[in-house]
């Protein structure tokens, strides 16, 4: 289809853009080569008046004072007051056989006597503890249980945190203080068939 068939197909809008368009350009003079000035073409471009769409222009904002880690939320830590009492006691020094230590870590010892502090206080139980280790060692036993108890959750609403199984922390303390600590070889966590985390083993010497 030829150019005039093209125009004879436009409107009477289109025809009358389309000549405003042709007003806009200039022709090429055929005997002359085309030359291209790529800083004045860049120029030219760039300067407002020869837009015809105006530019955006940025959308300043005044920006708040901030200081490094000013927002950040804090974590909550764990108030431990220190590591566990099971980390402390696993810690403790092998001093007994080891492979007779490994059969007793693992529940295949039978313990001879069994004390159960449930349900006493820290006056109470102290004294009971004392008794109970001094009857085992004169009765020539190697091997004895101390049930303490897990202890349970509880928050008496003061500003320090409180350790929970108070019987539990400190029965492996007393073991280690006189007048225990002299016949005692190993103190360890109790397997699960003889109470876990809840008991301990307590090895006594040989007496004699």
């Amino acid at each position: 289809m030829t150019r005039k068939g093209r125009d004879k197909e436009l409107s009477l809008e289109d025809r009358a853009l389309w000549d405003e368009v042709k007003k806009t350009t200039k022709p090429i003079n055929p005997r002359q080569p085309f030359k291209f000035d790529a800083e004045k073409s860049f120029t030219e471009g760039m300067r407002l008046e020869h837009c015809s769409i105006p530019l955006p222009q940025p959308q300043l904002r005044d920006v708040e004072a901030f200081t490094i880690g000013g927002t950040a939320v804090p974590k909550q830590g764990r108030h431990n007051l220190a590591s566990s009492i099971s980390e402390e006691v696993a810690q403790l020094s092998l001093r007994m056989d080891k492979k007779k230590f490994t059969k007793m870590r693992s529940g295949k010892l039978m313990p001879e006597r069994k004390l159960d502090l449930h349900g006493m206080t820290v006056a109470q139980a102290h004294p009971e503890l004392i008794h109970f280790v001094l009857d085992a060692v004169r009765d020539h036993l190697r091997l004895v249980l101390v049930v303490t108890g897990k202890g349970k959750m509880r928050d008496d609403g003061g500003p320090i945190p409180v350790k929970t199984g108070i019987l539990k922390h400190n029965v492996p303390q007393w073991l280690r203080m006189a007048p225990l600590s002299g016949h005692i070889l190993q103190i360890a966590q109790a397997h699960l068939r003889h109470g876990g985390a809840g008991a301990y083993y307590v090895y006594l010497k040989r007496n004699k």
